[in-house]
């Protein structure tokens, strides 16, 4: 099978398409013949070295496809049915996953717009909805609300009938607008600190100053939740506030979540852009995550 992969780590020139053997599966895993992936910026950060690993590596963590074959195990899933799944090694014509973190796709959604889902729709429900514990009617900040994560945890905190603010620039203001933000901040040239108060919850997936810049938004008791730093204890108590940073880990009951909303168009997957599965392809998605400035995300068609 075709398979894009490193030999050693560096520039998006090492990126190189090769021949490979099929995967294996297990008992409780399923073979899926891949229709689209998408780019996630721990991709780029691997291929340069920064997260590790064994080489040879193919990288990639979400898929959309269609289930080839089966471990013995599975019982929900079966050949034929249109999938979406958090995997490992995706960047590939057939991939394997475990069937609990594999859920079908919608059959309102494309493979493109499924792929996009799985990494960031389970970070996005993960910090607003677990460790957020968002409630409804609560006023949310998320920063960042272009992107991947954030125009996902916009429309997560939109389903809960949210207040919603967000950091974005300037050329994303309408695009932030309609997905459900009911207030922009120009990150470059507003500063977020001073217009809002009172927040229930700041989702931020920036950190450093934006975070030191998030305590003061929050009224007493409010929770600050951090994808990339753990928040400053002392800066907590300061402002009568919780904290949190986490790592999210995938779940099926959270991709199956996902799916419902998907379903009912609460939840739409956000592609911006979207590249042919070869090498020139994977190397221009990489140099546009790697830009920083992506609107919601970045898709590989493979079929």
């Amino acid at each position: 099978m075709k398979a894009i992969l490193i030999e050693e780590f560096g520039a998006v020139d090492q990126l190189k398409e090769k021949d490979m053997p099929m995967p294996t599966f297990k008992e409780n895993q399923v073979l899926i013949e891949v229709y689209a992936f998408s780019i996630n910026p721990v991709d780029w950060k691997r291929r340069e070295g920064k997260v590790g690993g064994k080489l040879p590596m193919v990288l990639g963590g979400d898929v959309a496809g269609i289930v080839k074959e089966i471990g013995s195990e599975v019982k929900d899933l079966k050949p034929g049915d249109r999938v979406f799944a958090n995997a490992a090694r995706t960047y590939a014509e057939y991939t394997r996953a475990r069937a609990e973190v594999t859920a079908k796709i919608p059959d309102n959604m494309s493979f493109e717009e499924a792929a996009a889902v799985p990494l960031v729709g389970q970070t996005a429900w993960e910090a607003v909805v677990e460790q957020g514990k968002i409630k409804d009617g609560d006023r949310v900040l998320i920063h960042a609300g272009a992107g991947g994560v954030g125009s996902t945890a916009i429309q997560i905190a939109k389903y809960f009938n949210a207040y919603i603010a967000t950091t974005a620039s300037k050329e994303n203001a309408e695009f932030v607008k309609s997905i459900g933000a009911s207030e922009h901040i120009d990150y470059k040239n507003e500063d977020f600190e001073e217009k809002l108060k009172d927040f229930d919850l700041v989702i931020d997936s920036i950190g450093g100053k934006t975070q030191e810049k998030s305590y003061s938004v929050l009224k007493p008791g409010g929770r600050l939740v951090s994808l990339v730093q753990e928040p400053d204890e002392e800066k907590l108590k300061e402002h009568g506030i919780e904290g949190v940073y986490f790592s999210m880990k995938p779940t099926g009951e959270r991709l199956k979540k996902l799916a419902e909303l998907m379903e009912t168009n609460e939840l739409i997957p956000i592609v911006s852009q979207t590249y042919p599965f070869t090498e020139e392809g994977v190397r221009e998605a990489h140099k546009q995550s790697q830009s920083g400035h992506t609107r919601g995300k970045l898709v590989v068609k493979v079929k």
